[in-house]
């Protein structure tokens, strides 16, 4: 019995000896990833609080936005036509001795160097000559007819600037000239030449101010002065309704006539 108490005490002791090992060995052989469910608490040193005024607030502006790029507007609104410029004028300063019409191997100058367009129309007189349009004529055009029965470009109106002189169209001599009354109730004046060209033919020159010439004088084309300037005509004259510029201008006639042709008898009487 004592010798079974001495081995119970020793394995007790051994027992002891073994836990007492295993408490002070240290964790350098546990396994980092096997569980352990035993809770070790450590005690350390009380950590120091410093305590920090607060932070002021800043209220700050919103960070500076850049300034878009330009864009053109867009108009959403019916856009507004504004009032167009008034038409310009166009006037040919071509100087003296151009011609504008041809006619029986002969040509006609233009009676004025500021002429601003020239309208064609039927002559009154029967035995008026077609008068061919030439490159060099400013700004021509043929006007309605007026039932006249003669040729549409019989006749000219040539539209020149106001208070420019008017010189002869050809080289020839004065027939006659002065003052006449136009559709029987106008005051105008005329010259007629006797061309030397076509010396039995005569070019007539209406709607002018203020003769120059005499019968049986010496006129040269292009340089003599026929008259101080054209008559503004008191009524509007079938070329002025092509103008597009106001107020209109005043304007020469000229025709050429073969008075070996008799005129047939006017239904007016002479004033039509």
């Amino acid at each position: 019995m004592r010798r079974t108490g001495v081995l119970a005490a020793t394995v007790a002791v051994l027992i002891v000896a073994a836990l007492v090992a295993v408490a002070t060995r240290g964790d350098d052989d546990r396994d980092v990833d096997a569980a352990d469910p035993t809770t070790t608490s450590s005690t350390l040193a009380p950590a120091t609080t410093t305590t920090l005024p607060p932070a002021p607030v800043t209220t700050s502006a919103p960070p500076a936005t850049a300034p878009p790029a330009t864009v053109a507007a867009v108009t959403t609104s019916s856009p507004t036509t504004a009032p167009s410029a008034a038409p310009a004028r166009s006037v040919a300063d071509q100087g003296w001795g151009v011609p504008f019409a041809a006619v029986g191997g002969m040509s006609l100058l233009h009676p004025s160097s500021h002429v601003e367009r020239i309208g064609f129309h039927e002559s009154n007189h029967d035995g008026a000559r077609s008068l061919q349009p030439l490159a060099s004529a400013v700004s021509p055009f043929v006007m309605e007819t007026r039932e006249r029965g003669t040729g549409a470009t019989t006749a000219a109106d040539i539209v020149v600037q106001p208070g420019t002189e008017i010189r002869s169209p050809v080289t020839g001599t004065v027939l006659r000239g002065g003052g006449y009354t136009l559709y029987c109730d106008y005051r105008d004046e005329y010259v007629v030449i006797a061309p030397d060209g076509q010396p039995t033919w005569e070019v007539k020159v209406l709607h002018i101010v203020g003769v120059q010439v005499r019968k049986g004088q010496r006129v040269v084309a292009g340089e003599t002065v026929l008259a101080r300037h054209a008559h503004q005509l008191p009524f509007e004259s079938q070329v002025d309704e092509s103008r597009t510029v106001d107020p209109a201008w005043p304007h020469t006639h000229i025709e050429v006539v073969d008075p070996s042709i008799p005129d047939r008898p006017s239904p007016g009487g002479g004033c039509d």
